[in-house]
Protein backbone atom coordinates (compact mmCIF):
# COMPACT_ATOMS: atom_id res chain seq x y z
CA UNK A 1 0.00 0.00 0.00
CA UNK A 2 0.76 3.87 -0.30
CA UNK A 3 2.97 5.39 2.50
CA UNK A 4 -0.38 8.04 2.40
CA UNK A 5 -3.35 8.89 0.60
CA UNK A 6 -5.05 12.26 -0.60
CA UNK A 7 -8.24 13.85 -1.94
CA UNK A 8 -8.30 17.04 -3.57
CA UNK A 9 -11.32 18.89 -3.00
CA UNK A 10 -11.87 23.06 -3.76
CA UNK A 11 -7.73 23.17 -4.51
CA UNK A 12 -7.72 21.79 -0.87
CA UNK A 13 -5.64 18.48 -0.06
CA UNK A 14 -7.86 16.60 1.97
CA UNK A 15 -4.84 14.54 3.52
CA UNK A 16 -5.47 10.82 4.83
CA UNK A 17 -3.97 9.33 7.30
CA UNK A 18 -0.98 6.87 5.41
CA UNK A 19 -0.26 3.13 6.14
CA UNK A 20 2.97 4.00 8.24
CA UNK A 21 0.77 6.17 10.90
CA UNK A 22 -2.03 4.51 11.27
CA UNK A 23 -3.86 2.74 14.44
CA UNK A 24 -5.56 0.56 11.98
CA UNK A 25 -2.02 -1.04 10.98
CA UNK A 26 -2.30 -3.45 13.70
CA UNK A 27 -5.24 -4.93 11.96
CA UNK A 28 -4.86 -7.78 8.95
CA UNK A 29 -8.71 -8.18 7.79
CA UNK A 30 -11.11 -7.45 10.95
CA UNK A 31 -8.39 -9.35 12.98
CA UNK A 32 -5.34 -7.80 15.18
CA UNK A 33 -2.08 -8.98 13.25
CA UNK A 34 -0.44 -11.57 15.48
CA UNK A 35 1.18 -10.28 18.28
CA UNK A 36 -1.58 -7.42 18.59
CA UNK A 37 -2.85 -7.68 22.18
CA UNK A 38 -6.77 -6.26 21.38
CA UNK A 39 -9.10 -8.72 21.36
CA UNK A 40 -10.62 -10.34 17.86
CA UNK A 41 -13.51 -8.41 16.53
CA UNK A 42 -15.37 -8.96 13.15
CA UNK A 43 -12.25 -11.47 12.10
CA UNK A 44 -12.33 -13.37 9.03
CA UNK A 45 -10.10 -16.00 9.31
CA UNK A 46 -10.12 -19.90 8.95
CA UNK A 47 -9.12 -21.98 12.17
CA UNK A 48 -5.71 -22.36 10.68
CA UNK A 49 -5.01 -18.65 10.00
CA UNK A 50 -5.67 -18.50 6.30
CA UNK A 51 -8.13 -15.67 5.04
CA UNK A 52 -11.26 -17.54 3.61
CA UNK A 53 -11.23 -14.77 1.65
CA UNK A 54 -9.23 -13.88 -1.92
CA UNK A 55 -6.61 -11.36 -1.32
CA UNK A 56 -7.67 -7.70 -2.08
CA UNK A 57 -5.30 -5.66 -4.46
CA UNK A 58 -3.32 -3.28 -2.60
CA UNK A 59 -5.01 -0.05 -2.06
CA UNK A 60 -3.18 2.76 -4.32
CA UNK A 61 -2.88 6.13 -3.84
CA UNK A 62 -6.07 8.19 -5.05
CA UNK A 63 -6.71 11.92 -6.20
CA UNK A 64 -9.51 12.97 -6.94
CA UNK A 65 -9.62 16.70 -8.14
CA UNK A 66 -12.38 19.19 -8.15
CA UNK A 67 -11.96 23.01 -9.39
CA UNK A 68 -9.19 25.07 -8.28
CA UNK A 69 -11.92 27.65 -7.07
CA UNK A 70 -15.78 26.91 -5.49
CA UNK A 71 -18.02 29.37 -4.33
CA UNK A 72 -18.75 29.28 -0.59
CA UNK A 73 -21.48 26.04 -0.08
CA UNK A 74 -25.58 27.52 -0.55
CA UNK A 75 -28.40 24.79 1.01
CA UNK A 76 -31.02 24.72 -2.35
CA UNK A 77 -33.87 27.55 -2.41
CA UNK A 78 -36.09 25.79 -4.92
CA UNK A 79 -39.16 24.04 -3.03
CA UNK A 80 -39.44 21.89 -5.92
CA UNK A 81 -35.97 20.47 -4.82
CA UNK A 82 -35.80 21.08 -1.11
CA UNK A 83 -36.56 17.73 0.42
CA UNK A 84 -38.42 17.73 4.25
CA UNK A 85 -39.32 14.74 6.40
CA UNK A 86 -42.73 14.89 7.31
CA UNK A 87 -43.13 11.51 8.82
CA UNK A 88 -41.18 8.71 10.62
CA UNK A 89 -42.35 5.14 11.28
CA UNK A 90 -40.55 2.33 13.18
CA UNK A 91 -40.49 -0.96 14.73
CA UNK A 92 -37.43 -1.86 17.01
CA UNK A 93 -36.57 -4.07 19.81
CA UNK A 94 -37.77 -0.95 21.95
CA UNK A 95 -41.03 -0.90 20.14
CA UNK A 96 -43.30 0.49 17.19
CA UNK A 97 -43.37 4.05 18.72
CA UNK A 98 -40.95 6.81 17.31
CA UNK A 99 -41.65 8.62 20.62
CA UNK A 100 -40.62 5.77 23.08
CA UNK A 101 -37.78 4.37 20.79
CA UNK A 102 -36.14 7.67 21.70
CA UNK A 103 -37.09 7.65 24.82
CA UNK A 104 -35.25 4.40 25.75
CA UNK A 105 -32.53 6.07 24.31
CA UNK A 106 -32.03 8.79 25.91
CA UNK A 107 -32.53 6.68 29.11
CA UNK A 108 -29.01 4.58 28.20
CA UNK A 109 -31.36 1.67 27.88
CA UNK A 110 -30.07 -1.65 26.35
CA UNK A 111 -32.13 -3.79 24.24
CA UNK A 112 -29.44 -6.36 23.95
CA UNK A 113 -30.82 -9.91 25.66
CA UNK A 114 -30.18 -13.39 25.48
CA UNK A 115 -31.67 -15.03 22.43
CA UNK A 116 -35.09 -17.14 22.76
CA UNK A 117 -36.18 -17.16 19.38
CA UNK A 118 -34.82 -20.33 19.13
CA UNK A 119 -32.30 -22.65 20.67
CA UNK A 120 -28.91 -20.62 20.68
CA UNK A 121 -27.17 -22.47 23.22
CA UNK A 122 -25.01 -24.46 21.78
CA UNK A 123 -23.72 -21.26 18.92
CA UNK A 124 -20.72 -19.28 20.67
CA UNK A 125 -23.01 -15.93 20.19
CA UNK A 126 -25.86 -16.24 22.58
CA UNK A 127 -27.39 -12.83 22.56
CA UNK A 128 -28.63 -9.83 20.25
CA UNK A 129 -31.35 -7.17 19.63
CA UNK A 130 -34.12 -9.38 19.21
CA UNK A 131 -37.64 -7.95 19.04
CA UNK A 132 -40.13 -9.38 21.18
CA UNK A 133 -44.02 -8.73 21.63
CA UNK A 134 -44.03 -7.27 18.37
CA UNK A 135 -47.76 -7.06 16.88
CA UNK A 136 -48.79 -6.00 13.58
CA UNK A 137 -52.48 -5.36 14.88
CA UNK A 138 -54.47 -2.77 12.73
CA UNK A 139 -51.59 -2.78 10.06
CA UNK A 140 -51.68 -6.47 8.51
CA UNK A 141 -54.64 -8.86 8.12
CA UNK A 142 -53.99 -12.28 10.04
CA UNK A 143 -53.62 -14.38 6.88
CA UNK A 144 -50.58 -13.02 5.44
CA UNK A 145 -49.08 -11.54 8.85
CA UNK A 146 -49.03 -15.83 9.46
CA UNK A 147 -47.28 -16.38 6.05
CA UNK A 148 -44.78 -13.55 5.72
CA UNK A 149 -41.26 -12.93 6.92
CA UNK A 150 -40.60 -11.03 9.74
CA UNK A 151 -38.89 -8.73 7.47
CA UNK A 152 -41.38 -8.11 5.23
CA UNK A 153 -43.68 -7.89 8.46
CA UNK A 154 -41.28 -5.28 9.65
CA UNK A 155 -41.00 -3.08 6.85
CA UNK A 156 -45.29 -2.97 6.39
CA UNK A 157 -45.92 -1.70 10.09
CA UNK A 158 -42.77 0.73 10.05
CA UNK A 159 -43.95 2.05 6.73
CA UNK A 160 -47.92 2.19 7.74
CA UNK A 161 -46.56 4.28 10.61
CA UNK A 162 -44.53 6.69 9.03
CA UNK A 163 -47.55 7.31 6.68
CA UNK A 164 -49.97 7.77 9.54
CA UNK A 165 -47.61 9.92 11.31
CA UNK A 166 -46.81 12.14 8.15
CA UNK A 167 -51.29 12.34 7.60
CA UNK A 168 -50.86 9.79 4.60
CA UNK A 169 -53.41 7.41 6.07
CA UNK A 170 -55.71 5.67 4.16
CA UNK A 171 -58.53 8.13 3.38
CA UNK A 172 -56.05 10.78 2.50
CA UNK A 173 -54.15 8.56 0.53
CA UNK A 174 -57.35 8.02 -1.47
CA UNK A 175 -57.69 11.61 -3.08
CA UNK A 176 -54.10 11.98 -3.90
CA UNK A 177 -52.06 11.17 -7.19
CA UNK A 178 -50.48 7.91 -5.87
CA UNK A 179 -48.63 7.30 -9.14
CA UNK A 180 -45.97 10.66 -7.52
CA UNK A 181 -45.59 8.64 -4.83
CA UNK A 182 -43.04 6.06 -4.57
CA UNK A 183 -41.97 3.52 -2.28
CA UNK A 184 -38.07 2.35 -2.13
CA UNK A 185 -37.14 0.04 1.09
CA UNK A 186 -34.26 -1.71 1.18
CA UNK A 187 -32.90 -4.84 2.81
CA UNK A 188 -29.30 -6.22 3.74
CA UNK A 189 -30.50 -9.79 3.62
CA UNK A 190 -34.13 -10.07 2.64
CA UNK A 191 -36.69 -13.04 3.81
CA UNK A 192 -34.01 -14.96 5.62
CA UNK A 193 -36.65 -16.35 7.38
CA UNK A 194 -38.18 -17.57 4.57
CA UNK A 195 -35.26 -18.63 2.02
CA UNK A 196 -33.64 -20.90 5.48
CA UNK A 197 -37.14 -22.43 5.30
CA UNK A 198 -37.25 -22.87 1.62
CA UNK A 199 -33.61 -24.63 2.03
CA UNK A 200 -34.73 -26.93 4.66
CA UNK A 201 -37.71 -28.16 2.84
CA UNK A 202 -35.54 -29.08 -0.65
CA UNK A 203 -33.09 -30.65 1.33
CA UNK A 204 -35.22 -33.11 3.92
CA UNK A 205 -38.70 -33.13 1.70
CA UNK A 206 -37.60 -32.52 -1.90
CA UNK A 207 -38.47 -29.53 -4.37
CA UNK A 208 -42.18 -30.36 -4.84
CA UNK A 209 -42.18 -29.65 -0.73
CA UNK A 210 -40.77 -26.08 -0.87
CA UNK A 211 -43.70 -23.30 -0.33
CA UNK A 212 -44.74 -21.11 -3.64
CA UNK A 213 -43.96 -17.95 -1.42
CA UNK A 214 -40.40 -19.26 -1.27
CA UNK A 215 -38.93 -17.18 -3.71
CA UNK A 216 -41.61 -14.17 -3.27
CA UNK A 217 -40.73 -13.71 0.40
CA UNK A 218 -36.87 -14.22 0.00
CA UNK A 219 -36.11 -11.48 -2.69
CA UNK A 220 -35.52 -7.73 -1.21
CA UNK A 221 -37.54 -5.77 -3.44
CA UNK A 222 -40.48 -7.33 -1.89
CA UNK A 223 -41.24 -5.23 1.16
CA UNK A 224 -41.65 -2.18 -1.10
CA UNK A 225 -43.50 -3.56 -3.47
CA UNK A 226 -45.85 -5.24 -0.71
CA UNK A 227 -45.92 -2.23 1.19
CA UNK A 228 -47.14 -0.45 -2.39
CA UNK A 229 -49.72 -3.06 -2.95
CA UNK A 230 -51.26 -2.13 0.40
CA UNK A 231 -51.41 1.46 -0.44
CA UNK A 232 -51.96 2.02 -4.03
CA UNK A 233 -48.41 4.00 -4.51
CA UNK A 234 -47.73 3.46 -7.92
CA UNK A 235 -44.40 5.76 -8.31
CA UNK A 236 -41.06 4.32 -8.09
CA UNK A 237 -40.42 1.28 -6.45
CA UNK A 238 -38.02 -1.01 -6.15
CA UNK A 239 -35.18 -1.61 -3.31
CA UNK A 240 -31.26 -1.49 -2.99
CA UNK A 241 -29.57 -3.85 -0.72
CA UNK A 242 -25.84 -2.59 0.33
CA UNK A 243 -24.93 -4.66 3.13
CA UNK A 244 -25.32 -2.09 6.14
CA UNK A 245 -25.10 1.08 4.29
CA UNK A 246 -28.30 0.03 2.50
CA UNK A 247 -31.15 2.41 4.06
CA UNK A 248 -28.72 5.50 3.37
CA UNK A 249 -28.54 4.35 -0.19
CA UNK A 250 -32.22 4.27 -0.37
CA UNK A 251 -32.62 7.93 1.04
CA UNK A 252 -30.13 9.51 -1.07
CA UNK A 253 -31.76 7.85 -4.33
CA UNK A 254 -35.48 8.90 -3.13
CA UNK A 255 -34.28 12.59 -2.36
CA UNK A 256 -32.88 12.35 -6.31
CA UNK A 257 -36.10 11.33 -7.69
CA UNK A 258 -38.30 14.04 -5.84
CA UNK A 259 -35.41 16.86 -6.79
CA UNK A 260 -35.60 14.98 -10.52
CA UNK A 261 -39.90 15.82 -10.27
CA UNK A 262 -40.00 11.95 -10.61
CA UNK A 263 -41.98 11.73 -7.61
CA UNK A 264 -43.75 14.43 -5.03
CA UNK A 265 -42.85 11.86 -1.79
CA UNK A 266 -41.19 8.60 -1.08
CA UNK A 267 -41.74 6.32 1.38
CA UNK A 268 -38.17 5.12 2.42
CA UNK A 269 -36.09 3.40 4.59
CA UNK A 270 -34.39 0.00 5.53
CA UNK A 271 -35.69 -3.13 6.99
CA UNK A 272 -34.05 -6.28 8.55
CA UNK A 273 -34.66 -9.32 10.50
CA UNK A 274 -31.51 -11.84 10.73
CA UNK A 275 -31.52 -13.07 14.09
CA UNK A 276 -32.31 -16.65 13.45
CA UNK A 277 -30.14 -19.80 13.34
CA UNK A 278 -28.77 -18.61 9.13
CA UNK A 279 -27.92 -15.20 9.79
CA UNK A 280 -26.03 -15.60 13.63
CA UNK A 281 -24.73 -18.43 12.81
CA UNK A 282 -23.28 -16.47 9.12
CA UNK A 283 -21.70 -13.88 11.12
CA UNK A 284 -20.28 -16.05 13.76
CA UNK A 285 -18.54 -17.98 10.90
CA UNK A 286 -16.96 -14.53 9.89
CA UNK A 287 -16.45 -14.34 13.72
CA UNK A 288 -17.99 -10.58 13.03
CA UNK A 289 -19.81 -10.87 16.33
CA UNK A 290 -19.13 -9.71 20.22
CA UNK A 291 -18.65 -13.18 22.30
CA UNK A 292 -19.57 -11.38 25.54
CA UNK A 293 -22.12 -13.92 26.74
CA UNK A 294 -21.57 -13.41 30.02
CA UNK A 295 -22.99 -9.66 29.79
CA UNK A 296 -24.80 -8.92 26.64
CA UNK A 297 -26.23 -5.72 27.75
CA UNK A 298 -22.35 -4.58 27.69
CA UNK A 299 -21.30 -6.11 24.58
CA UNK A 300 -21.71 -3.52 21.84
CA UNK A 301 -19.83 -1.01 23.35
CA UNK A 302 -18.37 1.39 20.37
CA UNK A 303 -15.38 3.08 20.77
CA UNK A 304 -14.43 1.42 23.83
CA UNK A 305 -10.71 -0.44 24.31
CA UNK A 306 -12.53 -4.00 25.28
CA UNK A 307 -14.62 -4.06 22.38
CA UNK A 308 -14.82 -7.45 20.79
CA UNK A 309 -17.10 -7.22 17.74
CA UNK A 310 -20.79 -5.90 17.05
CA UNK A 311 -23.77 -7.04 18.24
CA UNK A 312 -26.77 -8.14 16.04
CA UNK A 313 -29.98 -6.10 16.18
CA UNK A 314 -32.90 -5.89 13.61
CA UNK A 315 -35.73 -4.05 12.79
CA UNK A 316 -37.12 -1.36 10.38
CA UNK A 317 -36.70 2.68 10.28
CA UNK A 318 -38.71 4.30 7.47
CA UNK A 319 -39.34 8.09 6.79
CA UNK A 320 -41.71 9.97 4.47
CA UNK A 321 -39.48 12.03 2.30
CA UNK A 322 -41.33 14.70 0.35
CA UNK A 323 -40.60 18.18 -1.48
CA UNK A 324 -41.28 20.84 0.59
CA UNK A 325 -43.23 22.42 -2.43
CA UNK A 326 -45.76 19.53 -1.97
CA UNK A 327 -45.38 19.23 1.69
CA UNK A 328 -46.37 23.14 2.06
CA UNK A 329 -49.58 22.42 -0.54
CA UNK A 330 -51.00 19.83 1.33
CA UNK A 331 -50.45 21.80 5.08
CA UNK A 332 -48.08 18.92 6.20
CA UNK A 333 -46.13 19.08 9.49
CA UNK A 334 -42.66 19.00 8.00
CA UNK A 335 -40.31 17.40 10.83
CA UNK A 336 -36.90 18.33 9.37
CA UNK A 337 -34.98 18.86 6.48
CA UNK A 338 -32.56 16.23 4.40
CA UNK A 339 -29.89 18.31 2.81
CA UNK A 340 -28.03 15.90 1.04
CA UNK A 341 -26.16 13.03 0.47
CA UNK A 342 -23.53 10.40 -0.72
CA UNK A 343 -22.37 7.41 -1.58
CA UNK A 344 -18.65 5.76 -2.49
CA UNK A 345 -16.80 2.87 -2.46
CA UNK A 346 -13.76 1.60 -0.46
CA UNK A 347 -12.77 -0.37 -3.59
CA UNK A 348 -10.48 -1.94 -1.43
CA UNK A 349 -11.49 -5.62 0.37
CA UNK A 350 -14.77 -7.15 0.76
CA UNK A 351 -15.36 -6.90 5.12
CA UNK A 352 -12.11 -4.32 6.05
CA UNK A 353 -11.93 -0.61 5.95
CA UNK A 354 -9.74 1.30 4.05
CA UNK A 355 -6.61 2.12 6.86
CA UNK A 356 -6.51 5.15 5.48
CA UNK A 357 -10.19 6.53 5.89
CA UNK A 358 -10.56 7.90 1.79
CA UNK A 359 -13.57 6.12 1.21
CA UNK A 360 -15.38 7.31 4.10
CA UNK A 361 -13.71 10.84 4.13
CA UNK A 362 -14.32 11.60 0.50
CA UNK A 363 -18.06 10.37 1.16
CA UNK A 364 -18.43 12.37 3.45
CA UNK A 365 -17.03 15.71 2.37
CA UNK A 366 -19.07 14.70 -1.18
CA UNK A 367 -22.52 14.77 1.23
CA UNK A 368 -21.73 18.10 2.42
CA UNK A 369 -21.52 19.86 -1.10
CA UNK A 370 -24.40 18.11 -1.95
CA UNK A 371 -26.33 19.64 1.33
CA UNK A 372 -24.57 23.04 0.15
CA UNK A 373 -23.09 23.33 3.49
CA UNK A 374 -19.44 23.74 5.45
CA UNK A 375 -17.08 21.78 8.01
CA UNK A 376 -17.96 24.23 10.24
CA UNK A 377 -22.36 24.02 10.60
CA UNK A 378 -21.65 20.55 11.11
CA UNK A 379 -22.17 19.75 14.97
CA UNK A 380 -23.79 16.49 15.45
CA UNK A 381 -22.48 12.56 13.89
CA UNK A 382 -24.80 9.46 14.15
CA UNK A 383 -21.73 7.23 13.67
CA UNK A 384 -21.77 4.34 12.18
CA UNK A 385 -19.68 2.92 15.15
CA UNK A 386 -20.57 -0.87 15.09
CA UNK A 387 -18.01 -1.69 18.24
CA UNK A 388 -15.57 -3.58 15.99
CA UNK A 389 -11.88 -3.19 16.41
CA UNK A 390 -10.85 -1.89 12.96
CA UNK A 391 -14.35 0.49 11.90
CA UNK A 392 -14.56 2.35 14.87
CA UNK A 393 -10.92 3.27 14.52
CA UNK A 394 -11.28 4.02 11.04
CA UNK A 395 -14.35 6.38 10.81
CA UNK A 396 -12.90 8.49 14.01
CA UNK A 397 -9.75 9.04 11.56
CA UNK A 398 -11.78 10.02 8.18
CA UNK A 399 -14.33 12.48 11.04
CA UNK A 400 -11.08 13.94 12.15
CA UNK A 401 -9.74 14.75 8.60
CA UNK A 402 -12.54 15.99 7.08
CA UNK A 403 -13.32 18.70 10.30
CA UNK A 404 -10.05 20.16 11.49
CA UNK A 405 -12.37 21.57 14.73
CA UNK A 406 -14.03 18.87 16.73
CA UNK A 407 -14.08 20.99 19.80
CA UNK A 408 -18.01 21.92 19.79
CA UNK A 409 -19.01 18.84 18.09
CA UNK A 410 -20.74 15.27 19.23
CA UNK A 411 -20.75 11.66 18.18
CA UNK A 412 -22.54 9.11 19.09
CA UNK A 413 -23.56 5.35 18.85
CA UNK A 414 -26.95 4.52 18.82
CA UNK A 415 -25.66 0.60 17.76
CA UNK A 416 -24.66 0.33 21.53
CA UNK A 417 -27.80 0.29 22.92
CA UNK A 418 -30.07 -1.87 19.62
CA UNK A 419 -26.96 -3.26 18.14
CA UNK A 420 -26.58 -3.57 14.46
CA UNK A 421 -29.28 -3.48 12.74
CA UNK A 422 -27.62 -3.87 9.49
CA UNK A 423 -30.03 -2.86 6.48
CA UNK A 424 -32.41 -0.80 8.77
CA UNK A 425 -29.56 0.38 11.19
CA UNK A 426 -29.96 3.67 8.35
CA UNK A 427 -33.11 3.98 9.03
CA UNK A 428 -33.29 3.73 12.68
CA UNK A 429 -30.19 6.06 13.12
CA UNK A 430 -32.07 8.53 11.12
CA UNK A 431 -35.16 8.72 13.18
CA UNK A 432 -32.57 9.14 16.11
CA UNK A 433 -30.86 12.07 14.58
CA UNK A 434 -34.22 13.93 13.55
CA UNK A 435 -35.19 13.25 17.38
CA UNK A 436 -31.81 14.40 18.65
CA UNK A 437 -32.63 17.72 16.08
CA UNK A 438 -36.22 17.60 17.29
CA UNK A 439 -35.51 17.12 21.36
CA UNK A 440 -32.62 19.18 21.59
CA UNK A 441 -31.08 16.60 23.50
CA UNK A 442 -28.52 13.39 22.08
CA UNK A 443 -29.07 9.92 23.79
CA UNK A 444 -25.55 8.92 25.28
CA UNK A 445 -23.19 5.85 23.83
CA UNK A 446 -23.18 3.33 26.99
CA UNK A 447 -20.62 1.42 27.42
CA UNK A 448 -17.96 4.15 27.45
CA UNK A 449 -15.70 2.46 30.04
CA UNK A 450 -11.96 2.87 28.41
CA UNK A 451 -11.89 5.02 25.57
CA UNK A 452 -9.52 5.09 22.74
CA UNK A 453 -7.12 7.49 22.88
CA UNK A 454 -7.70 8.66 19.64
CA UNK A 455 -11.19 9.14 19.89
CA UNK A 456 -10.74 13.21 20.55
CA UNK A 457 -14.54 14.14 19.66
CA UNK A 458 -17.03 14.04 22.59
CA UNK A 459 -18.75 10.32 21.90
CA UNK A 460 -21.89 11.73 24.74
CA UNK A 461 -20.65 8.74 27.35
CA UNK A 462 -23.16 6.78 29.27
CA UNK A 463 -25.39 10.45 29.75
CA UNK A 464 -27.78 12.04 27.71
CA UNK A 465 -26.12 15.62 26.70
CA UNK A 466 -28.51 18.79 25.67
CA UNK A 467 -27.14 19.96 22.06
CA UNK A 468 -28.74 22.36 19.65
CA UNK A 469 -28.28 20.68 16.76
CA UNK A 470 -26.84 23.05 13.50
CA UNK A 471 -26.63 20.07 10.90
CA UNK A 472 -26.31 16.27 11.60
CA UNK A 473 -24.77 13.71 9.31
CA UNK A 474 -25.41 10.15 9.73
CA UNK A 475 -23.29 7.36 8.86
CA UNK A 476 -23.34 3.67 7.80
CA UNK A 477 -21.33 1.74 6.16
CA UNK A 478 -21.82 -1.88 4.48
CA UNK A 479 -19.16 -5.02 3.89
CA UNK A 480 -18.22 -4.71 0.20
CA UNK A 481 -16.84 -1.04 1.15
CA UNK A 482 -20.41 0.24 0.67
CA UNK A 483 -19.88 4.38 1.93
CA UNK A 484 -23.18 6.25 2.67
CA UNK A 485 -23.53 9.93 4.12
CA UNK A 486 -26.72 11.98 4.96
CA UNK A 487 -27.09 15.16 6.01
CA UNK A 488 -30.00 16.74 8.46
CA UNK A 489 -30.70 19.92 9.21
CA UNK A 490 -33.72 21.34 11.39
CA UNK A 491 -36.13 23.00 9.07
CA UNK A 492 -35.66 26.72 8.22
CA UNK A 493 -39.07 28.78 6.13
Amino acid sequence: MAASASMVVGGKELGVMGEASSPLKQYSGLRPLLGSKQMASCAVRKPNGSSPFPPSLKSRRIRAVASPTVAAPTREKDPKKRIVVTGMGLVSVFGSDADTFYSKLLEGQSGISLIDRFDASSYSVRFGGQIRDFSSKGYIDGKNDRRLDDCWRYCLVAGKRALDDANLGPEVLQSMDRSRIGVLVGSGMGGLTAFSKGVEALIQKGYNKITPFFIPYSITNMGSALLAIDTGLMGPNYSISTACATANYCFYAAANHIRRGEADIMVVGGTEAAILPTGVGGFIACRALSQRNDEPEKASRPWDRSRDGFVMGEGSGVLIMESLEHARKRGATIVAEYLGGAITCDAHHMTDPRSDGLGVSSCIVKSLEDAGVSTEEVNYVNAHATSTLAGDLAEVNAIKKVFKDTSEMKMNGTKSMIGHCLGAAGGLEAIATIKAITTGWLHPTINQNNLEPDVTIDTVPNVKKKHEVNVAISNSFGFGGHNSVVVFAPFMP
